[in-house]
C-alpha cells in the first residue's frame, strides 16, 4: 500500500499543481526506482481524464552512454524529449535515483556535450513553461540513494521530504496556498526595485533587477517549494559572490566556488575541487558565463543541506544564483543549455538591500520596511 503522503502528494501535483482538466495530455517521467510516484499521479491524473504518458528512465544506460558513446551519440538531441516539448499540456517530474554518484567519475566534457545536445530542446521547453503552454512541476521521490546522500536513512528521509512539502497536513494545499499570500507581499515591494545589493562572507555583488518579474514560488513548477526570484538583468551583476555549499551538477560536487563579474559576464570562477566540471559548465555556450536566476529561500521549515537542490535552494535564510537558462516569465533573455544553481548562506552578517534600503539581514526579511 503506497504511503499516504505520496498519494497526497501525487493529488497535489495534479490538482494544485499543473491543475490538470479533461483531455489534457500529461507525460510523467522518474526514474525506474521511483515507478511507485509514476503509478500514483498517473492514477489521480487519468481520474481527471487527463490522456497520460508514462517516461521510465534507466540511469544505468545514460552510464553506458557516458561510458561507451562517441560525441556524436552523447550530444545527439533526445527525440524522447522533444515529443514531450511538442505534445505536453502538462509535463510531472521527479528526481531519486538509486546512486547520486553514478557520474563521479565520468569525464566532464562528456557531461557538456550531453547538455549541448538538447540545447534547442531545452531553449523551447523553458518558453513554454515561461508562456504556459506547459505546465510544468518537478519533485523528490525518496530513495535511499538520496537519503544516503543526505546523511539520513530512508524512513527519515521520507519524513524529511514530505515535512518539506506539508504532506503531513490534512490539507497541503491551503497551506501552500497561504505560503503564496505571505510571499506575495515581497513580490509587490521587489517588483518596485531596480538593483539589489547582496553582502555575505567574501561576499559583495550587486544585481541589476529593473524591469524584471519576481516569481512567487509556491509548489507551482517545484514541490515542496518555498522562495521568491527574477531573472537578472543580462549584463547588470557585477562584484564577486563565494557559494557556502558545494554546488552539485549531474552526482558531481564543486567545494568552494568562487566567481568575478564584469558587466553580467563571470570573468573569473574557481574552486578547491571540482574546477574542471565548474570550467566545463561555464564553457558550455556563450550564455553560461552570465546569470539566468537570482532568489531568495523563504521555507524555514528546511534547515539541513542535503546536496539536492530541489530543497537547497529553498533554505530559508540563503540566496541562490543561477548560471545559464533565465525564465521567460520574469522577462530573462539569456539563452543557455543549462541552468545551474548555486547557494549561499544569509544567516550570519548576509544583507540585501533594495535601491540602498536594507530589507532582508541575517537570512530575514525585515517586515517594518512593508
Amino acid at each position: 500500500m503506497a504511503d499516504i503522503r505520496l498519494n497526497r502528494l501525487a493529488k497535489l501535483l495534479v490538482e494544485y499543481s499543473a491543475e490538470v482538466k479533461k483531455g489534457d495530455k500529461v507525460y510523467i517521467q522518474a526514474e525506474d526506482i521511483a515507478i511507485p510516484y509514476i503509478v500514483e499521479v498517473a492514477k489521480e491524473a487519468i481520474k481527471k481524464g487527463a490522456i497520460v504518458e508514462t517516461i521510465v528512465k534507466i540511469p544505468e544506460v545514460t552510464e553506458c552512454l557516458y561510458k561507451y558513446g562517441d560525441e556524436e551519440q552523447i550530444s545527439s538531441p533526445s527525440k524522447r524529449l522533444k515529443q514531450v516539448v511538442n505534445n505536453a499540456d502538462v509535463y510531472l517530474t521527479a528526481w531519486g535515483t538509486k546512486n547520486t554518484r553514478s557520474n563521479t567519475n565520468i569525464d566532464s566534457k562528456k557531461i557538456q556535450q550531453l547538455a549541448r545536445g538538447n540545447k534547442e530542446t531545452r531553449e523551447e521547453f523553458s518558453r513554454k513553461i515561461g508562456t504556459g503552454e506547459i505546465r510544468w512541476c518537478g519533485t523528490q521521490f525518496p530513495t535511499h540513494g538520496d537519503a544516503q546522500e543526505a546523511g539520513m536513512s530512508l524512513a527519515e528521509y521520507e519524513d524529511f521530504v514530505y515535512g518539506a512539502g506539508l504532506l503531513d497536513k490534512e490539507d497541503p494545499i491551503s497551506e501552500w496556498k497561504r505560503i503564496e499570500e505571505e510571499q506575495e507581499r515581497w513580490i509587490k515591494y521587489l517588483d518596485t526595485k531596480h538593483e539589489l545589493h547582496i553582502r555575505s562572507k567574501d561576499t559583495d555583488i550587486k544585481v541589476n533587477i529593473s524591469g524584471r518579474k519576481w516569481i512567487n514560488c509556491c509548489g507551482k513548477e517545484n514541490f515542496p517549494d518555498g522562495e521568491i526570484f527574477t531573472s537578472p538583468v543580462e549584463d547588470g551583476v557585477n562584484g564577486h559572490i563565494t557559494f557556502s555549499f558545494p554546488g552539485i551538477y549531474a552526482g558531481k560536487e564543486i567545494e568552494n566556488i568562487y566567481l568575478e563579474v564584469q558587466n553580467g559576464k563571470v570573468v573569473k570562477a574557481t574552486a578547491s575541487k571540482g574546477e574542471d566540471l565548474l570550467q566545463a559548465l561555464l564553457d558550455t555556450d556563450e550564455g553560461a558565463r552570465f546569470f539566468g536566476e537570482v532568489a531568495i529561500g523563504t521555507n524555514y521549515g528546511i534547515k539541513k543541506f542535503t546536496r539536492n537542490m530541489l530543497f537547497d535552494e529553498k533554505i530559508g535564510g540563503t540566496i541562490h544564483m543561477a548560471i545559464g537558462d533565465s525564465m521567460l516569465e520574469a522577462r530573462g533573455k539569456n539563452r543557455s543549455a543549462i541552468h545551474w544553481d548555486m547557494l549561499c548562506d544569509m544567516r550570519e552578517s548576509g544583507e540585501i538591500y533594495a535601491d540602498g534600503q536594507l530589507f532582508y539581514k541575517d537570512g530575514r526579511f525585515i517586515d517594518s520596511v512593508l
